[in-house]
């Protein structure tokens, strides 16, 4: 709970800001109309635009240079084409939602992991790119506030009266950083991360490329301005850098309504208010808004750059991330889609067209489109949050919303503009069906806190423009039951109550949906119902859910079921889910969405390559664990030269007058005694204590479930292992393995040999030998640092685990490897993960650390 209330934090802050922005906005605009606000934003010159559109695109090709900077920081050369790429989809993104539904720092994970960055250098990248941003705002504001040392106006409030001395302590930062550059040799460590100090001089291009943007993106805004003998550049500028500062520091995407109030108070004295909202209605479509359908289309269309092979390799790479991020990009499309339509719906419209179409539709019509229309969108911005999630229902229901809001347009006062906009989007998510495959509820989903800011800011918006557009109309009671053609006040009153009774549905929904209880191990009816899905299932690892050691979580009709086990804030999943696999996928969401409620980290351990769309999707990371020795018991057999080896250690052990038998599990009861003195031996003699989770131990219940291969001499058994059995007959494995130590050498591999002969004669096609862990790990230098340092440990570790001793023995069995992965959460939350996976598998801390 406590981390609930510090996670809301920012997001509250944010929307306070905002609310005090709505304040400053409506003070500022008390004296004018929003008549004279579009009248002034239609005036504007094509001149103008087309300066703001030129200025726009080079802002955003200077934004290149940050990435280019800081792929040279980290050493990783990448052709510029790339850069450019990851940077204009990054900025555009970011610039306009910031961190509350995509982050810019999220698609260039996405692009940078696929062209070979680890987690740490592609951290290392948005961390460089963060810092030159506020490095080119300290270098160029410091110097334009003390060259031009504007006066606050006291009704901001804020803590100085002049830019003067903030001025003054920009340029102690930026050349404290210079000067940390030109001094400091050894690195920056913030826990396990470090971070070397740029050179000098590549700390200058930092500050030269950032400033420059800096200077870019305000003259963007200039050239939108009313021309004025009053206000040079740099007086501009001074103005344009401390709204955009205040902007920044409130997390609302784009600084909406902060940056804005800012502007309108210190720009005031200049411009007439009205004139000053109109371009500023300019600088958010041309600087935001047009950049950001751009970066949605590119990645739409990155199949037409097919020529050249490397730009060929290119587009490969981005379309394996279009699945991952097409749902997002719809989501927040959806979301501005529902937000223009409440906007729309709020303000007047056009009395041209609605004279024009009064004698072909009634009054009704009009004012029953109008409402609706408003339900429309708020019920979009509701639903955004279900396409982010991939949920069928809310793909379904968008685009009903989005063909009613056509309607609704059209009908309203023939708005063919939005109908368009609402057309093109109908047009994009329609052959979408396939990444919208989740059939949970759209009720039962959960809001985070940025989502519902979002939405609350959407509404409080919605309303400040209402009244701002009908503040010289008295409001009295009647108004709510007037009908007429050019009744607009009295619409935006039926509009927004409607807007508020469907958005308080969705949050009183939100709040009475059913809670999950707290996780607890299964009992005798779920390990039962368990037990009927493990029989059905090939893999063999699935037994281990029969351990009653991790939680089960089962889909709604019991068919396929997640086992895990929590330690510190991870919950670790073992395997893939056991079940039909058409119903994983659902199933895996909802348990990601389990581990979202308790504050979690959604965690899978050891799971197959073939199913990593599954857990990408998640936005989780994929680690390469190591590899699983599979042996086709097809091909195994004791004869030729390559199995010489295996082939004298069982003549050897049978030499001894040991023999192999397969003990029935309805006759385990009677030998459990015997394999626990056996046991009990093992461990002690090991001088360790049994390992749980991802492996089995001795538990009466639980071995009573298989039968068992023994090795026995005399009448005594010497050594022992019960015998997971795949369905169909896929494949076998041995589980728990146990042997005395006056067993003969080679007890185990007879063991091993002898089960993978029964399992041949028995028609099995595989015996799974287990993994080897942190085998099979690339060692490039291009390789992610996980497979360096996974390299490292394999092959440096023997103090630790014999890694590659493992890997050796079961060579010898010539089997087939296959990948092994974790997917989880990355960056400095890996190495907690790693602790809390090796405790669950040690039964605690004190077990890590334990021989």
């Amino acid at each position: 709970m406590k981390k609930k209330v510090i996670h809301s934090i920012g997001p509250l802050l944010g929307l306070l800001l905002f609310l005090a922005a709505l304040w400053i906005l409506r003070n500022e605009l008390k004296e004018y109309h929003y008549q004279e606000v579009v009248r002034d934003l239609k005036s504007l010159p094509i001149s103008h635009l087309l300066l703001g559109f030129g200025l726009t695109m080079l802002s955003y090709l200077i934004m290149t240079g940050y990435d280019a900077l800081a792929l040279h920081y980290v050493r990783y050369p990448l052709p510029y084409r790339k850069i450019a790429l990851a940077s204009f989809i990054g900025y555009a993104f970011s610039n306009n939602v910031g961190l509350s539904m995509i982050a810019g720092g999220t698609v260039r994970y996405r692009l940078y992991s696929a062209w070979g960055l680890s987690t740490e250098e592609i951290t290392k990248v948005v961390a460089f790119c963060t810092l030159t941003i506020w490095l080119g705002f300290a270098a160029f504001g410091g110097v334009i506030f003390l060259l031009q040392p504007m006066v606050i106006p006291r009704a901001l409030r804020l803590p100085f009266g002049s830019v003067q001395p903030f001025g003054v302590l920009l340029i102690f930062l930026s050349g404290g950083y210079f000067l940390l550059s030109a001094l400091r040799k050894t690195p920056l460590k913030i826990r396990e991360w470090e971070f070397p100090l740029p050179s000098v001089q590549l700390s200058l291009f930092q500050a030269f490329v950032a400033s420059l943007d800096w200077a870019v993106a305000g003259s963007v805004f200039y050239g939108l301005l009313p021309t004025s003998t009053n206000l040079s550049y740099t007086g501009f500028i001074s103005i344009f850098l401390l709204a955009q500062m205040m902007g920044l520091v409130s997390q609302i995407p784009g600084g909406l309504g902060v940056f804005e109030a800012m502007i309108l108070t210190l720009l005031a004295p200049n411009f007439p208010i009205h004139s000053l909202l109109g371009s500023l209605l300019a600088y958010r479509a041309i600087y935001y808004l047009l950049p950001l359908c751009i970066a949605a289309v590119s990645l739409g269309v990155h199949e037409v750059l097919l020529r050249k092979v490397e730009i060929k390799k290119t587009a490969l790479v981005v379309g394996r991330w279009i699945p991952v991020l097409l749902p997002n990009v719809f989501a927040f499309a959806i979301f501005v889609a529902g937000a223009i339509l409440l906007f729309s719906r709020v303000t007047p419209a056009m009395s041209g067209q609605l004279t024009w179409l009064s004698p072909f539709l009634s009054l009704p019509v009009i004012e029953i489109s109008h409402f609706l229309g408003s339900l429309v969108g708020v019920g979009l911005l509701f639903l955004a949050r279900g396409l982010q999630r991939r949920l069928d229902g809310a793909y379904l229901l968008t685009l009903a919303l989005l063909a009613a809001g056509i309607i609704f347009s059209l009908l309203k006062g023939f708005e063919f503009k939005m109908a368009l906009v609402l057309a093109v989007m109908f047009g994009a998510l329609l052959p979408s069906r396939h990444h919208f495959y989740r059939k949970a509820s759209l009720i039962g989903q959960r809001f985070t806190s940025g989502w519902m800011i979002a939405i609350i800011v959407v509404l409080l918006c919605s309303a400040w423009l209402g009244i701002f557009s009908y503040k010289n109309i008295t409001y009295s009671d009647e108004l709510w039951w007037q009908f007429a053609l050019y009744g607009d006040a009295p619409r935006f009153l039926r509009a927004t109550a409607g807007t508020i009774a469907v958005a308080m549905f969705f949050a009183l929904a939100s709040l009475l949906r059913s809670t999950l209880p707290e996780p607890a191990l299964p009992g005798k009816e779920d390990l039962e119902k368990a037990h009927e899905i493990v029989t059905k299932s090939r893999k063999t690892y699935a037994n281990l859910a029969l351990l009653g050691d991790k939680a089960l979580f089962f889909s709604e009709n019991k068919t396929v079921f997640i086992m895990y086990g929590i330690e510190g804030q991870s919950r670790v999943v073992l395997g893939d889910p056991v079940g039909p696999e058409g119903e994983m996928t659902e199933l895996v969401w909802q348990f990601h969405e389990m581990c979202d409620r308790y504050d979690g980290w959604t965690v899978f351990y050891e799971i197959q390559q073939q199913n990593a769309d599954i857990y990408l999707d998640l936005g989780l990371t994929l680690y390469k664990l190591g590899e699983e020795a599979r042996i086709s018991l097809k091909d195994f057999s004791l004869e030729g030269s390559d199995h010489r080896g295996l082939r004298r250690t069982h003549h050897k052990v049978e030499g001894k007058g040991c023999i192999f038998k397969i003990i029935p599990s309805t006759e385990i009861s009677s030998h459990l005694p015997e394999l626990k003195v056996i046991s009990d031996t093992w461990l002690k003699e090991k001088n360790t204590k049994e390992k749980k989770f991802s492996l089995g131990f001795l538990k009466e219940e639980y071995l009573k479930q298989f039968p068992a291969g023994i090795v026995e001499k005399d009448g005594k058994i010497l050594a022992f292992t019960n015998i997971f059995l795949g369905a169909e007959k896929e494949e076998l494995s041995a589980d728990l393995m146990r042997f005395l130590p006056e067993a003969p050498n080679g007890v185990m591999d007879y063991l091993f040999i002898e089960l993978m002969l029964w399992g041949k004669r028995e028609g099995y096609k595989w015996f799974n030998l287990g993994m080897a862990p942190l085998s099979g790990l690339e060692n490039d230098v291009l390789a992610p640092i996980w497979n360096r340092l996974g390299t490292f440990i394999f092959r440096h570790g023997e103090h630790f685990y014999n890694f590659q001793g493992v890997r050796e023995y079961k060579e010898k069995f010539d089997p087939k490897w296959e990948a092994r992965y974790l997917a989880s959460p990355g960056g400095l939350a890996l190495p907690r993960i790693l602790i809390n996976i090796a405790s669950l598998i040690s039964g605690g801390l004190k077990g890590v650390v334990a021989k």
